[in-house]
This record gives C-alpha cells, sequence and structure tokens, in this order.
C-alpha cells in the first residue's frame, strides 16, 4: 500500500478480458498508462461459482444474450497459466496484480501465486468458508461491502480476524450497475471508519468519474472503479465501465484532491503570505498630524496594504499622542506613537 495521504487506485478489469490473454494483456497496458496501482482480475471457475440454472443480473441481460451464469461466466474464464502470465505482466511492468476469489481453491491458487494481499467482492461477504480460507493466509484484505448491513460487516471483520488476516480495508460499494447517484449514501464511508477503526475506500459503480473523486475528498484511502478497452464492447461489464481516457482523466482528478485535503490544520497557506500583506488593511491617518496631537477615531482610517499595524488595535490606538509629525494617507506605526 502507498502512504497513508495517498488513494490506491484499482482498475477492476475483472472479466472485461472476455476471456482473452491477449485482451488481458491490453488491460494491464493501458491501466499503467492511466496512472493506476492496481489492476484487478477475477479469479474463478464456473463450475464452482454457480448452477447451470442460475439466471443472469438485470445488468448482466442488457448486453449478454445468454440464458444463465453459467453460460455467461463459462466463456470469461482464465486458466492458472494465463493467471500467471498475467502476474508476470504486471510485474514486468510496475503495477501490482490482484484477482478476487470466489472458490476456496481460487483462493489457494492466488495465494500460491504469490499476491501480496486478497480483494474480496460484495457478493463473498457472508461466505464464512471462504473468508476463513482466505484469512487463513495471513495477507491483508480489501473488502468490499456492497448488499450488506453493518451487522453482516461486522461478522465478516469478525470472521476475517479470528481466522489470521491481516490488515482489512473497508470498501463502501453500491452493487448496481451502474449505480443510481441518490442510493450511493458516501457518509457510509465514515459510519465504517467510526464503528470499526479501519482504513475506508470506496468501489465505484456508478457512470463517470465524480463519485470516485467525491470519496477521495471524504478522506477514501482505496478507490476501486471497473476499466475497460472499450465501453461498447459486448461484454456484461464494459458498459458500466472506463475507457482508458475517463479512468486516466479520474486518476489525474484523485492526485490533485489528495494535493488538496492537506492536514486539516487551519492557516494560511504559503501561497497566501504576499496576498496577505497586499490585501489586508492598516492603520491609515486621514488627515496631516502634527506632533504632540492626541489621535480620534475621526482621525483614523482604514485601508490597505496589510503591512502596518492591524484595524483590530484601532481602539488601542484612538486616544494615544504621537511623537512626530504624520502626512496624510500614511500608514500609522507603533514608533509614531508615545
Amino acid at each position: 500500500m502507498k502512504e497513508p495521504l495517498c488513494t490506491y487506485v484499482i482498475a477492476e478489469a475483472g472479466v472485461n478480458h472476455d476471456g482473452s490473454l491477449e485482451q488481458a494483456f491490453r488491460l494491464v497496458e493501458q491501466a499503467v498508462t492511466c496512472g493506476a496501482d492496481a489492476i484487478k482480475f477475477q479469479a474463478f471457475s464456473a463450475d464452482r461459482l454457480v448452477t447451470r440454472a442460475a439466471a443472469t443480473a438485470t445488468y448482466q441481460r442488457r448486453t449478454a444474450a445468454v440464458a444463465s451464469q453459467y453460460e455467461l461466466l463459462k466463456a470469461l474464464e482464465l486458466d492458472a497459466e494465463a493467471f500467471q502470465r498475467l502476474q508476470a505482466h504486471c510485474r514486468a511492468l510496475g503495477i501490482e496484480f490482484l484477482a478476487s476469489p470466489f472458490d476456496e481453491e481460487s483462493v489457494d491458487f492466488l495465494a500460491d501465486l504469490g499476491v501480496r494481499s486478497f480483494k474480496i467482492p460484495s457478493g463473498e461477504i457472508t461466505n464464512t468458508p471462504l473468508l476463513e480460507r482466505i484469512a487463513a493466509h495471513g495477507k491483508p484484505v480489501i473488502l468490499s461491502t456492497g448488499m450488506c448491513w453493518l451487522a453482516e460487516v461486522d461478522t465478516a471483520i469478525r470472521t476475517l480476524d479470528a481466522a489470521g488476516a491481516g490488515e482489512i480495508t473497508l470498501l463502501h460499494c453500491v452493487t448496481e450497475y451502474p449505480a443510481p447517484f441518490e442510493q450511493i449514501n458516501l457518509s457510509a464511508m465514515h459510519t465504517l471508519a467510526s464503528a470499526f477503526g479501519r482504513p475506508v475506500g470506496y468501489s465505484d459503480h456508478t457512470a463517470g468519474i465524480d463519485m470516485a473523486i467525491a470519496a477521495v475528498a471524504m478522506g477514501a484511502r482505496v478507490i476501486e472503479k471497473h476499466f475497460t478497452l472499450d465501453t461498447t464492447l459486448p461484454g456484461p461489464d464494459h458498459a458500466a465501465s472506463l475507457a482508458p481516457g475517463d479512468f486516466r482523466a479520474m486518476v489525474e482528478a484523485i492526485r490533485h484532491v489528495e494535493l488538496a485535503r492537506g492536514d486539516g490544520i487551519k492557516r494560511p497557506a504559503p501561497c497566501e503570505l504576499d496576498n496577505m500583506r497586499v490585501v489586508r488593511k492598516s492603520i491609515a491617518v486621514g488627515r496631516d498630524i502634527a506632533a504632540g496631537e492626541i489621535l480620534s477615531r475621526a482621525d483614523l482610517t482604514l485601508k490597505r496594504p496589510g503591512s502596518g499595524m492591524p484595524p483590530s488595535l484601532l481602539e488601542t490606538v484612538v486616544g494615544r499622542q504621537v511623537v512626530r509629525a504624520i502626512r496624510s494617507d500614511d500608514l500609522l506605526d507603533w514608533r509614531d506613537l508615545a
């Protein structure tokens, strides 16, 4: 992971390789160009993941003309050799390889592959045996919490902790493609952080890049966003993903926002210091004042620049005697006063 103030950006390639290793390689290359810190795929066997009669989700039916989830997912599998080559490609290009396991065999395969952390998708948060198998490897875990009640998140964390998981990062998520803005509830990130004291982030399924950027402004340590080479490709997730140009724009905006978050201490920024002297006001005299005169409120005015006595001292100055002649429009100085 990066330093705490840096946002860890995951390009969720998922199954947007459409079963093609060559396309998966191109996704890795484009994710690097876009500035992502990691690219994530999905490790599963359709035979272990879904029954042959399981229906597809509504969002899947919009772009995939298949009769069942099984038929859809069977065409999107990558074998062990493909994952080995993908990981090597990521390592060569300097981007972290991640994959979400959907069954216990895939967990062990990824552990043997040497992944540094596990990403658990929202749909598996109640899968206690899978959580225990993941935790048993002792690696950090990124846990998506879409479709979850807070109590279910609590149970999942307790399960992972008890089974030996490393650091757990919680991602707020709304599992719909695309997710409607009015249901995103970004404030739930703060609820997760307060309830569990763990690092939090956001897995974004909305259209566009606005919500991911807003989440970073609210303190997200991790952003995950679906990523594709082309949103018009026929696979189930392409339409709800970002193409490279948009993903690059999101990463650039995230880097700007994380710089802008700062440390929270309210003080003048270094770039403001010169401007303070220019745009703030000082106490000036409104007429020629002779040495020995007593200053009245009518003798004084407040004008720029701010390099003299501040207006907050005005009442302190009234009634004081001047020790030298002062010309109209000059700034007052402590050395002018008896």
